[in-house]
């Protein structure tokens, strides 16, 4: 059964990378969430997707100048199309941690540190994950490949995978070069070929970002491991009517 991660929770209807928009990815019957960190200026892994506070906030300036107390006052869904009454805020990874703690999703935790070089990232979030023993449950990925080798130096047990949006020469040894489990590319950039051989070599399949129900169909007929969505309960729905039609065959 192919899996259904939401992408920044359920961003397609909820302000992205807020509980509310996990809380509702898990109402919706996602397995899993993705999230974004980076660290603030007192180092605290925050959970945001872009360097600035500026397109989802009613604040600006780089994450990174800003304390985890001074970040949680702002508007996490200041510019969000839809009317939330109450107020959400950017939550800490922690705080993501002590919510997953009472439930079973996995996690994907994207390291926002391709353009800016957090030092001591790796570890904080590696730190974090083994404090609430979560290691069997979280996929770190990142688009900074060399950040995915520090973590598997630092934790062998975490699983990891490459983010990439270009074409990639068999993937699984590319992906086994750098020590990780599974590939998270770009879903038009996986032909069905290319998928098929990438899982018969044992790697993982997790196309992002697929939001589009007859994409969905597509990469959940051809067994992908995963798919990332912006869109939890249309992807519930498409992998529900899947599975009715098998269970119709047989």
């Amino acid at each position: 059964m192919t899996l259904i991660i939401a992408h920044r929770g359920s961003a397609g209807t909820h302000p992205e990378n807020t509980m509310d928009a996990f809380i509702a990815a898990k109402k919706f019957g996602a397995d899993g969430i993705e999230l974004d960190v980076h660290l603030t200026l007192d180092d605290q892994i925050v959970v945001i997707h872009d360097e600035t506070i500026d397109r989802t906030t009613n604040g600006t300036g780089n994450v990174k100048d800003f304390t985890l107390e001074e970040l949680k006052k702002l508007k996490a869904n200041y510019h969000y199309k839809h009317f939330f009454k109450k107020a959400s805020k950017i939550p800490s990874l922690r705080e993501v941690f002590e919510w997953l703690d009472k439930n079973k999703l996995i996690c994907n935790i994207e390291l926002k540190n391709n353009s800016i070089p957090y030092e001591g990232m790796e570890k904080k979030v590696i730190d974090l994950i083994k404090e609430f023993k979560l290691e069997d449950r979280i996929i770190i990925s990142s688009f900074n490949h060399k950040s995915l080798k520090n973590v598997k130096q630092l934790a062998k047990n975490i699983e990891t995978a490459p983010l990439y949006k270009n074409l990639i020469y068999k993937p699984w040894e590319y992906a086994e070069s750098i020590q990780a489990s599974g590939i998270h590319p770009k879903f038009t950039v996986m032909t069905p070929a290319l998928i098929s051989d990438t899982l018969k070599n044992n790697m993982a399949v997790r196309p992002y970002t697929v939001n589009k129900e007859r994409e969905m169909k597509k990469l959940m007929e051809l067994n992908c491991t995963a798919i990332i969505t912006d869109f939890p309960e249309k992807a519930f729905k498409v992998r529900d009517t899947l599975n009715d039609k098998n269970v119709s065959v047989q």
